[in-house]
């Protein structure tokens, strides 16, 4: 039978992994600076990782939401105390699609509206709501258009202020730093203003943290850039270092009732060990401080190199925009120079998303093999 083919695929097929580097069939080593969307957070095959996994499989890996799992409330805390989070709430679900599906299903619940405010080149996700909120209408069914989402320019803070008085919407869902759609940002002013509009209107202010969170702009949470307090906070890709995990963090002015949302596998016990041990390592290793210590190197040297023409993005969350489209340069450092790197919507953006752990002779490697490149 052969695979649905979604995906266009690279010529090259990963076998094993250690820290930030991938290994092929043939041994040949790669360096992960992208880390598979931002999901290997403290580094493939960390022994920590493996060690509470292999520990917990053997003892018991899922079962069903309907008993007792300490092991949420150990991951809650540790988000909790890591995060700053206080007096939050968490459900635990698979994906950040799913997080975003539950955030957005909350919202409307608690508000008892329907229609969502998103933002151009933003990305939620693959799923029903999610995917509508999603400024990209090539991945949109529509059966997903039925959904009423209104895209709104970042730094549109009248737009903004003119659709939440209309009095129908129940979130605004927004990333802090986005990611597909190619590392921008809005103003702080921007942030705070959304923030206060939406507590104003009724309507329930969703960061997605799904790609920025986890420690990976410098902070645990990128909207803790700002002076904001989000309702609802989705999190997934660097939660679970590799195995499926995703959540929502949700404020206690929303009330649970039972059944108003739900999941098979999510927050299962393999889950939870998995997430434990990344936030366990995040703190012993000091990696939230690495990331700002690695960002200011990183920057450093990428302004001293002329083709680049902007460097965007924060902590290891990073784009380097060029004046030509990166697809060949892309090719060229996977194929020539051994090295993972991302794209973006903006077809002129490199991205850089390697785990937490990278060093400086890792980002020296890249931009010797980048400038070369650059040259060849």
């Amino acid at each position: 039978m052969p695979l649905f083919n979604v995906y266009p695929l690279y010529d090259v097929t990963p076998v094993k992994a250690k820290g930030v580097y991938v290994y092929d069939e043939n041994k040949t080593e790669y360096l992960d600076l992208y880390g598979g969307h931002a999901v290997i957070s403290i580094g493939h095959a960390h022994p920590k990782y493996v060690e509470a996994v292999t520990k917990q499989v053997t003892k018991l890996g899922f079962y069903s939401n309907a008993i007792q799992n300490p092991l949420q409330k150990q991951l809650a805390d540790r988000i909790e105390t890591l995060s700053g989070c206080t007096n939050y709430e968490l459900f635990l679900c698979n994906s950040g699609a799913e997080a975003n599906e539950n955030a957005l299903k909350l919202a409307s619940f608690k508000t008892e509206k329907k229609r969502v405010i998103a933002f151009k080149n933003g990305f939620h996700g693959r799923t029903s709501a999610a995917v509508a909120a999603t400024d990209n209408k090539n991945i949109i069914a529509p059966i997903n258009a039925q959904q009423e989402v209104t895209i709104l320019d970042l730094n549109d803070i009248d737009g903004v202020k003119k659709e939440l008085e209309k009095g129908d919407v129940c979130a605004v869902i927004v990333e802090f730093i986005q990611g597909v759609g190619g590392l921008d940002e809005a103003t702080a002013d921007f942030f705070e203003q959304v923030d206060a509009l939406c507590k104003a209107n009724n309507t329930l202010f969703i960061a997605d943290e799904v790609q920025s969170g986890y420690g990976r702009s410098g902070k645990f949470f990128a909207f803790q850039h700002y002076n904001v307090t989000p309702d609802i906070i989705s999190i997934a890709k660097g939660m679970g270092n590799g195995f499926p995990i995703g959540g929502i963090l949700i404020h206690p002015s929303i009330e649970a009732k039972f059944g108003m949302l739900g999941t098979t596998f999510g927050g299962n016990h393999l889950a939870c060990a998995a997430g434990l041990s990344v936030l366990n390592v995040i703190e012993e290793q000091n990696l939230i401080d690495n990331v700002n210590e690695m960002s200011a190197y990183f920057i450093k040297i990428a302004k001293t190199i002329p083709q680049i023409k902007n460097i965007k993005g924060r902590g290891l969350m990073l784009g380097l925009e060029f004046d030509f489209e990166v697809g060949d340069l892309r090719k060229k450092l996977i194929y020539d120079y051994h090295i993972f790197t991302g794209g973006a919507a903006n077809k002129k953006l490199l991205r850089i998303l390697p785990p937490l752990t990278v060093r400086k002779d890792h980002i020296n490697q890249f931009f010797e093999a980048l400038i070369d490149a650059l040259n060849n």
